[in-house]
């Protein structure tokens, strides 16, 4: 079994505490309501100027699910094909919706109400997938322009893209490493970047970490930001290579996923409370790991200034088996939206 199945299987055993909940009713928990029905909803994005919201789903043929932020309504959306040979020559067709499995977005807006969504992609194959996204009309749509295929024995994590269209993608298990080395505080992972007309990714030496997960890059694409899940930080990092590490968090109180840039200029992430004596403290490399994913934890979510690496927090969820193993924070409006990757429901509730 390689290390992304054990993930995903660990995701797996983590549904097994939520599930019968979920069946029964969808119940809100005090001011915390649930869209209930999208499967591991790893990660979000909105579509500016527009109350959508475009969900991954890290199931095997989930594709994407289309919530609508003010009525709570969900469907799966589709996507048309009109591929860009010029730009992604690598890939002669799109994945079947039915083997593909998303993981992280990134969604970098155009003109008006159009935009560019750039996915983690699985099952079909190991890839960054790209589409066009056009919200115009009374429903988003989407169309699939190419791939950019991640290098043999490498699955991507999340994805971040640049104004000219170049990407960065994290690896949280290299070849050989594990996720119990992750929790250990060994470096597991690293950035790889790719830029129009390179033939693929290439390694950006001196951002492995234990478990790079999330990542997002500045507005002037000078710098990117590494979430280290097994230091449980933030890191500043150069966009050069090699890359030099400029700032970093101090330890956060989660096991921080995702992260995205705020429409405040801050970045944004959330995870699963560390310190949960119920489920044995804080983790680290002697825990169960399965035990842990099925232990049900509260949710914080987190804002962080990228000039000072300092943070606040921004939102929390309490502990229940109803809602855990949260990856991400999505503000909209006045609600914070909060993923999954082991659930069959997205929360939200009230900014404070």
């Amino acid at each position: 079994m390689n290390n992304l199945k054990l993930i995903m299987l660990l995701g797996m055993l983590g549904t097994f505490a939520s599930t019968v909940s979920a069946q029964e009713r969808c119940e809100s928990l005090g001011d915390i309501e649930f869209v209930c029905g999208p499967t591991n909803a790893e990660d979000l994005v909105a579509i500016p100027g527009t109350p959508w919201i475009v969900s991954s789903g890290m199931a095997a043929g989930a594709g994407f699910y289309l919530i609508d932020s003010d009525s709570g309504r969900w469907s799966t959306l589709q996507a048309g094909v009109r591929h860009d040979r010029a730009t992604y020559p690598e890939c002669a067709s799109p994945p079947t919706i039915a083997d593909l499995e998303t993981h992280g977005l990134n969604l970098r807006p155009g003109t008006g109400r159009q935009a560019k969504l750039y996915v983690v992609g699985h099952g079909a194959r190991e890839a960054i997938e790209i589409f066009d996204v056009d919200a115009t009309g009374t429903q988003p749509t989407l169309t699939w322009k190419g791939c950019v295929l991640m290098p043999d024995g490498l699955a991507a994590n999340s994805v971040a893209s640049f104004a000219d269209g170049s990407l960065v993608a994290t690896v949280l298990l290299m070849p050989g490493k594990t996720f119990a080395d992750s929790v250990a505080m060994r470096p597991t992972g690293a950035v790889f970047a790719w830029s129009p007309g390179d033939s693929g990714f290439t390694l950006l030496r001196g951002t492995e970490l234990p478990g790079n997960n999330g990542i997002e890059v500045s507005d002037d694409g000078r710098e990117i930001y590494v979430v280290s899940s097994g230091f449980q930080t933030i890191v500043a990092f150069s966009n050069t290579n090699p890359a030099t590490q400029l700032r970093t968090t101090s330890q956060l109180p989660i096991t921080p996923d995702n992260v995205h840039m705020g429409p405040n200029g801050r970045l944004l992430t959330a995870g699963m409370k560390n310190d949960v004596p119920e489920c044995g403290g804080p983790p680290g490399p002697d825990h169960d790991l399965a035990q842990l994913s099925v232990c049900p934890r509260g949710t914080i979510a987190i804002e962080v200034d990228p000039a000072t690496m300092q943070y606040r927090v921004l939102a929390e969820t309490p502990d229940s088996p109803a809602f855990s193993n949260a990856t991400m924070v999505l503000p909209v409006g006045d609600r914070f939206w909060i993923g999954t990757f082991s659930g069959d429901r997205i929360a939200h509730g009230p900014l404070r």
